[in-house]
């Protein structure tokens, strides 16, 4: 079980790092994902993305969303 924590703890740094990278916060996450089709609110991805238990397709959602093309999977 706690190797599924860190995993889940690193996919939520990735994802943070990836949003402050491109300078979205969730309120204009919650905007490009509407565009989208995705109805999320602000409040919503906070809590979704502070648990770290989101799935893979919300994580790839968010990164389209943001326009993220690439993603580095080491430091």
């Amino acid at each position: 079980m706690a190797k599924d924590l860190d995993w889940s703890e690193r996919v939520k740094g990735m994802l943070k790092a990836e949003l402050k990278r491109k300078n979205v916060g969730y309120r204009e996450l919650a905007e490009k994902l509407g565009e989208m089709g995705i109805q999320e609110t602000e409040r919503n991805l906070a809590n979704k993305i502070s648990r770290g238990g989101f799935t893979a397709a919300f994580f790839i959602q968010c990164l389209v969303a943001i326009g993220c093309s690439t993603l580095r999977l080491e430091d």
